[in-house]
């Protein structure tokens, strides 16, 4: 039993050479308002002057007293500025100041206020780190004492303004721990009820199980009065009781009272007074030690089971921290070279993990490794492909300027193929970018998987670290070019060659149909709203409304439009034209053919086949309902035998050939005009019947003709950007997959060994992080003193 408290403060020495406070020690931590006698009682305690004294908060840095016995050889460590000098005197020693003692108490005093001031500062200021002395004398009993700062209500002269919040969280860090016994010292000329200290213990140990009681100033208490009540417990239980000790006054202190006396004049107070005689033998500062020391030791050893069980944790605990660190034994010069290829297959085999999305550390939070690369691909380069319009920074007059200039300084009866050639490439071209974006966005996110490999087993040799990633990241830079290079060609072989044969394009009778289409569905609008506006009972009964024989007039028409494209089957020896086709096929600047049916062009077929009506085949020659023009006249002008030639007309020769008529043709398919031997009058009369075909099919009533090549040309366009944009979406990606993440995933670890094993380079790679190391020389220590802490525990039980 009398061994505990010095294994106590044995185990606290060990811990403080790490400074760690991974144990709750048994200790006595002394609570108080400022003045209450603190101060003295621990000065009786040790019976020697040594605490700073003075007005408001002198106390500014927990005291850590540890008291040894020296009658039983309990000896400080030899010194060699003090072995000449008698062990027998009583000495101090500071833990910050090792193999140093002071014999000179005063010099004590001077030491932990310059300590204070060092640590706190000279504003009165407190702090939480403790000073830590170690007294010993053969007048004292073995005793671990705790000293804190008096609790204060009003800051005073250069006191921080929240003194009290300071002092009181200070105060409950140390008690609140289980294994603390609380020291309450309260002043008897106080009334109880206002007593910090207990109010501060109540907190903590509410059932008062680990809480002692001390009253001080018992002799200034007022004539008549007495604390027996308290001393006795009735007033205020407490499981460990009360003490009541009188200690020297402030005349005492001045004049430098012995100890001695001081310890005599308390004995004879409570023998000669009347209302504490009867308990003298349970007052006093003597009482006092030998009931600390009592309780300490009691303490100790009801809490040895728990601190052994806890050491026990902590060196588990600390053992594991250690080997996460590394044995730094296997990087020997005859274990580098395994170490390396290990690390080496570690770091790839992480990287191919984090891709295939096998790896151990998958993260919770956000997408990351390979299922980044697939949102790249699904998400964000397919949103950027959307984003692009077909007709981007494609306006009408360009479409127009392209069509006019494409026929060079030649007349064009259709649309030329090349025009839409043209224009579509460009297009095409704005896949390029968000498709470069692509492969940059994949190969930023191996680099990312790269940097997150290696793991704790890489954090030991950051040079090493380095060198990895620097060479993964050479590899991927290698393959970027190749993989960009080869998505611009993939662009690029888009434009090379324009496949108007692909099943997926929607070709010149298509676009006729689109085109029809939505004329006709303006057209029912139209009619719908002409219907709304137009007042009940205005059309009178047998006669039709303007808008039902616009419509007849229109219907024959029709015919006549069918009619007269059928003509062009036919053509007469010699001529020929360019001409668009449907399926894009065949040469822009073919032949129509032969007078047999079977010769007919690709393009009239297409808008034969586009053109829809019921009526039934029109002499080319005759004119049109209502005595309009024909779709020929329109379409290339009055072509008339010329006057003094055997040359027959075209409507002579399309009436000879016989060949049956086409009946849906559209009139949206308007081509270029082609004048012949025009004379003025027919010009007008051409324009006007342009302007007719313009209302009938409700496109923009200004341009005619050429607003509908226009929208011709842009159906077309397209149509093919949007089959080049699903290939391009479907191709990019996996070019990236197989020059990129693929060819790095399978190259990686043989790159690396080819790069870094080499044997040159082995103590470069290998060499340790400072802090890492400090780290683990750290962990070693404190693993040291937690087996030496549980080896003397061992031994005590």
């Amino acid at each position: 039993m009398n061994d505990l408290i010095p294994l106590v403060n044995k185990l606290q020495d060990v811990f403080n050479t790490i400074g760690s406070d991974s144990i709750d020690l048994p200790q006595i931590v002394v609570v108080g308002s400022q003045s209450s006698g603190k101060s003295s009682v621990l000065e009786t305690i040790v019976q020697k002057d040594f605490l700073p004294r003075g007005n408001g908060v002198v106390t500014r840095r927990p005291l850590v007293l540890q008291l040894v016995n020296t009658h039983n050889g309990g000896l400080p460590p030899s010194s060699s500025s003090s072995s000449s000098t008698d062990d027998s005197l009583d000495r101090a020693e500071f833990l910050h100041l090792p193999n140093k003692l002071f014999y000179d108490f005063e010099e004590v005093r001077k030491e932990i206020e310059a300590e204070t001031a060092r640590v706190a500062g000279q504003n009165k200021a407190i702090s939480r780190t403790p000073i830590n002395l170690k007294i010993y004398s053969k007048n004292v009993l073995n005793l671990t004492l705790v000293d804190l700062p008096g609790v204060t209500k009003i800051p005073v002269g250069d006191q921080p303004t929240d003194i009290e919040r300071q002092t009181r969280n200070l105060i409950l860090e140390y008690i609140t721990k289980s294994n603390s016994v609380i020291l309450a010292v309260s002043p008897a000329n106080v009334d109880l009820a206002n007593s910090d200290s207990l109010k501060l213990a109540r907190q903590v140990d509410p059932e008062s199980k680990r809480t002692i009681g001390v009253l001080t100033k018992l002799d200034l208490m007022d004539a008549g009065t007495n604390s027996l009540d308290i001393l006795t417990g009735r007033a205020y239980p407490l499981k460990l009781g009360f003490i009541g000790v009188v200690n020297r006054s402030q005349a005492d202190i001045q004049s430098n009272k012995p100890m001695a006396e001081a310890l005599k004049s308390e004995k004879e107070f409570f023998e000669n007074h009347p209302a504490y005689r009867a308990i003298a033998h349970r007052c006093g500062t003597n009482f006092l030690a030998k009931n600390l020391n009592t309780i300490l030791m009691n303490h100790i050893r009801d809490r040895l089971p728990d601190i052994k069980a806890k050491l026990n944790s902590l060196i588990g605990q600390t053992q594991q921290e250690l080997s996460s660190y590394g044995d730094p034994t296997f990087t020997g010069k005859a274990h580098r070279g395994s170490m390396i290829l290990q690390l080496l297959t570690k770091f790839a085999s992480d990287f191919v993990a984090a891709i295939d999305g096998t790896s151990s550390e998958i993260s919770t939070k956000e997408l990351s490794g390979g299922a980044r690369i697939y949102y790249i691909f699904n998400n964000i380069f397919g949103a950027a492909l959307d984003s692009v319009s077909p007709c981007e920074n494609l306006e009408d007059q360009d479409i127009r300027t392209a069509i006019r200039n494409s026929t060079g300084p030649r007349p064009s009866l259709f649309v030329p193929e090349i025009a839409f050639e043209l224009l579509v490439k460009p297009q095409i071209k704005l896949l390029e970018s968000p498709s470069i974006r692509c492969v940059e966005l994949a190969y930023e996110e191996l680099v990312k998987i790269c940097h997150s490999c290696g793991g704790k087993d890489m954090a030991r040799f950051p040079k090493f670290h380095a060198k990895l990633i620097e060479v993964v990241s050479d590899l991927l830079r290698d393959r970027l070019g190749p993989t960009s290079e080869y998505v611009e060609s993939l662009i690029s072989i888009q434009r090379s060659y324009i496949n108007t044969n692909h099943p997926d394009f929607i070709g010149g009778s298509g676009a006729m149909n689109a085109l029809e289409k939505q004329a006709q569905k303006k057209r029912r609008e139209a009619v719908d709203r002409s219907r709304k506006t137009s007042a009940p009972g205005v059309v009178h009964a047998g006669t039709e409304s303007p808008i039902v024989a616009r419509d007849e007039a229109h219907g024959a028409e029709r015919s006549s439009l069918t009619n007269a494209v059928a003509n062009l089957s036919v053509q007469q020896p010699g001529e020929r034209g360019p001409a668009l086709s449907s399926g894009g096929g065949h040469d822009r600047h073919g032949s129509f053919g032969s007078s047999s049916p079977s010769s007919t062009s690709p393009l009239v077929n297409g808008i034969a086949g586009s053109m829809g009506g019921s009526h039934g085949p029109v002499s080319a020659g005759a004119p049109g309902a209502g005595g309009k023009e024909t779709f020929l006249n329109y379409f290339f002008g009055n072509q008339a035998p010329q006057r003094g030639t055997d040359r027959p007309s075209i409507h002579e020769t399309s009436h000879r050939s016989g060949s049956s008529l086409p009946q849906n043709i559209s009139k949206e398919m308007v081509m270029p005009k082609t004048l012949v031997d025009t004379e003025p009058t027919e010009l007008e009369r051409k324009q006007h019947v342009a302007l007719d075909l313009s209302d009938d099919y409700s496109h923009p009533h200004s341009a005619g003709r050429e607003d509908i090549e226009t929208q011709l040309i842009r159906s077309l366009i397209v149509s093919y950007f949007n089959i080049t944009r699903k290939t391009i979406q479907d191709l990019v990606p996996k070019a990236v997959m197989h020059l990129l993440v693929n060819y790095s995933r399978e190259s990686v670890q043989n790159r690396l060994v080819a790069t870094l094993y080499k044997e040159e380079l082995f103590g470069e790679l290998l060499q340790e992080d400072d802090s890492l190391s400090a780290e683990r020389a750290k962990c070693k220590s404190m693993l040291e003193v937690f087996k030496t802490a549980f080896n003397i525990i061992n031994e005590a039980m």
